[in-house]
């Protein structure tokens, strides 16, 4: 679990707060293997033996006063008895972590009638659902990524494969030669559903195929897909096959009826089913049909915000279906391969909130699929998850952000259907009274549980020999994190323990609901004037001190070093595909994409999205500087002749005007760029397209975009005296606006 927060040295007061103008919170991944300097848990047994807090229901932790008899909360400070069991055990300090260690994974017991348990069978599952109203390039990028994704599945686990169109194909490919039983989708929504149900065309059991006795069989389906032709579709629905071109996706009964075909064996069979949907466009047939024309609208003409028009949802159909999916115990993840308007505004529901991941790719030439799914299916993952977030009295969460959704019962309570090792989730605070921290001396204390599920193989030996057969068992775990917090005494010891990458993963939560709800415009506004307003307080700390000149506005924090990167951040978030206007040629179903994919990010991951990483290399096997800024001026400044940019979903190498020839071009792959770019890749959740270029030879435009700080950030491109200098100008003139103001002059 790692845990960073905006500031190490927590304000006092309200009034502090305000003062300082920094987003105040924390950033929670609670799966990672280590926290973030690296350690791992420490673990112990039997969680719900672990006291806890008559008041505030707080664990016991490290961080507690102990007494012979009792123990006082270290958030709340009230004094709580021992029972027997824990005044036996905390006899021996040194087999209870709790009293040691202020991270800990406990084991918990798993209710059996909950359908795990080391001895219930709960297995893996996993459903390709594909879209064959498609082209043939769509369907072989599917079968490649579908290979590689057998690869990738422990053996043991179940598989199914699933076709939708104008009807739904199930497979069996139990047998020698795969079978697939049709069922055809009613054109329009109707209240039967479908005339055949899913179990009756064919028992769940036969379409779950177990993946380490049937990969060949499976191999073998997948080559004899097709799509469906135009005759196929013209024919069911109605209209002259020479006048239909693709069409006839029934994704909406599709996902519906095979979550109802799922839930059947959930809890008996396995406790997390994942379905991978593959969409090459928007559905259009049956149930959840969506009207892409809203797309080819004239905003402008109307006097209306395109960016407001498109963002929301046209039917609540895809929410709904989420809901339904999390009580079956079905995760949906969606891989989108189109270049048209799909409307992700109303499919991400879901996959984000069934605990699924929303993928968007323009193409099939380029696109990195088969490379994204493997990785989705190599990496460890739970589900079932919980995760609770308790503070010492003074203060309390304000908002939440994330892929969760809050439990209806019980504040600052999230549940996370399904979470990996990158999922990050993030909270802001408030103060609970005026007054702030009543004690200034003693710690903030933030306390995050997270109680979770993960299925684990267990090798049971065979009757007959020492060959084992697989079986899984459910467990259940509980992690708990304990962290301190010291109040600042002034605002510099708050400007002084800043994370900036921390600051910027609470601001993009932020601006991605504003833009939700009132449109990218007021988001673009809301940026700015956050900044405006960090800086005019930052200038106001700054004359506290008379030896400070008053005509003199510092915008570059330059008095503060963990604070300089937040223009560029900034600067880099407006100029963002997240933040950029309709008008500028932002495809909606991108800008989706992108508000699910940041706001799923870490915030070390989340600053080279928006403000990518450019280090500059001497030779391929020595770097010269770790950091430049992204203009052209750095490139020729450095001297350098070898770059790399790391733009999270982008790496790319480029070899400059004046890089000496005799520099091996591509880089060898033993050297320590290439080790490099392999590190980079390796600790992504989604697979960087790797480019490398010769500047002057080849077509280095992908590259020369990133330097975003020679480009207006309204888009106007390149231009004498627009860029981050004009930007920089700009908020330089608003402040001063503001302190002029402010001081009544």
């Amino acid at each position: 679990m790692a845990v960073r927060a905006t500031v190490s040295r927590f304000p006092v007061t309200q009034g502090a707060l305000d003062e300082c103008g920094i987003q105040w919170g924390i950033s929670v991944t609670p799966f990672t293997a280590a926290d973030e300097t690296g350690q791992p848990p420490a673990t112990a047994g039997r969680g719900d033996r672990l006291p806890r807090c008559e008041r505030c229901w707080a664990y016991f932790n490290t961080y507690c006063d102990v007494e012979r008899w009792g123990w006082a909360c270290a958030l709340c400070s009230t004094l709580n008895g021992f029972d027997d069991d824990a005044l036996h055990r905390f006899q021996r300090p040194e087999a209870c972590p709790e009293l040691n260690a202020s991270f800990i994974d406990f084991e918990m017991p798993v209710d059996v009638a909950d359908g795990a348990g080391d001895g219930v069978l709960a297995r893996p599952v996993y459903v390709a659902a594909v879209d064959l109203a498609c082209s043939e390039e769509f369907l072989e990028l599917i079968k490649s990524a579908l290979l590689a994704a057998l690869e990738a599945l422990i053996p043991g686990s179940l598989f199914g494969l699933m076709t939708f169109s104008h009807k739904i194909g199930l497979y069996d490919v139990q047998g020698p030669v795969p079978v697939v039983k049709n069922v055809f989708i009613p054109p329009d929504s109707e209240e039967d559903g479908l005339a055949v149900a899913l179990e009756d065309a064919m028992p769940l059991l036969s379409f779950l195929a177990p993946v380490d006795t049937c990969k060949d069989q499976i191999a073998a389906a997948l080559d004899t897909l097709r799509p469906t032709s135009s005759w196929e579709r013209g024919a069911a629905s109605g209209q002259e096959a020479d006048t239909v071109l693709l069409g006839g996706r029934g994704f909406g009964t599709a996902m519906s009826s095979l979550i109802d075909y799922l839930s059947s064996e959930y809890g008996s069979t396995f406790a997390l089913a994942r379905v991978f949907a593959f969409l090459s466009g928007a559905p259009d047939y049956g149930d959840g049909q969506l009207d892409t024309r809203r797309y080819g609208e004239q905003y402008a003409s109307k006097g209306e915000d395109a960016d407001l028009a498109l963002l929301p949802e046209q039917i609540p159909f895809y929410r709904d279906l989420a809901a339904v999916a999390v009580q079956a115990g079905v995760c949906v993840d969606i891989f989108a391969v189109t270049d048209e308007y799909t409307d992700l505004a109303s499919l991400k529901f879901l996959s984000i909130e069934s605990g699924g991941s929303l993928f968007l790719y323009a193409n099939a030439d380029d696109s990195t699929l088969p490379q994204d799914i493997y990785r989705l299916l190599s990496r460890p993952y739970a589900f079932g998850c919980v995760l609770r977030l308790r503070t010492s009295p003074d203060f309390e969460p304000g908002h939440s952000y994330g892929h969760f959704f809050p439990d209806p019962q019980y504040e600052n309570v999230q549940h996370i259907i399904c979470c990996d090792s990158f999922a990050t989730y993030a909270y802001d605070f408030d103060f609970t009274h005026a007054d702030g921290f009543s004690r200034h001396t003693e710690p903030a204390v933030v306390q995050i549980a997270f109680q979770y599920s993960v299925i684990e193989p267990v090798e049971v030996a065979s009757g007959n020999g020492p060959q084992s057969y697989p079986r899984f068992c459910l467990k259940r775990r509980l992690r708990i994190r304990t962290l301190q917090y010291r109040p600042a005494n002034n605002i510099n010891e708050i400007y002084d323990s800043v994370d900036q990458e921390a600051v910027l993963h609470i601001l993009v939560h932020k601006v991605i609901l504003v833009s939700l709800e009132n449109g990218v415009r007021e988001g673009r506004n809301s940026v700015h004037d956050w900044l405006a307003i960090l800086i005019t307080r930052y200038n106001d700390a700054l004359r506290s001190d008379p030896r400070t000149p008053e005509s003199h506005i510092d915008i570059d924090f330059s008095q503060c070093p963990h604070l300089q990167m937040i223009p560029q951040f900034v600067f880099g978030l407006l100029r963002s595909p997240l933040l950029r206007l309709h008008e500028e040629g932002i495809h909606p179903d991108y800008r989706i994409y992108l508000q699910c994919l940041f706001s799923s990010l870490e915030p070390s991951s989340l600053a080279k999205a928006i403000y990518p990483l450019l280090i500059s290399y001497s030779s391929p096997n020595k770097q010269a500087f770790p950091r430049h800024t992204l203009s052209r001026a750095a490139l020729t400044m450095s001297e350098s002749p070898i770059f790399l940019l790391d733009a999270f979903t982008n790496l790319v190498v480029y070899y400059s005007l004046t890089a000496d020839p005799s520099l091996p071009f591509p880089p060898p792959h033993d050297c320590l760029l290439r080790t490099t770019i392999n590190a980079l890749k390796q600790d992504r959740c989604i697979t960087p397209k790797l480019m490398i270029v010769r500047g002057g030879q080849d077509d280095s435009s992908l590259f020369e975009n990133y330097l975003i700080e020679e480009q207006d950030v309204d888009g106007s491109g390149y231009a004498s005296g627009n860029g981050f200098i004009s930007f920089r100008e700009g908020i330089r003139n608003e402040v001063a606006e503001i302190l002029k103001e402010e001081s009544g002059s």
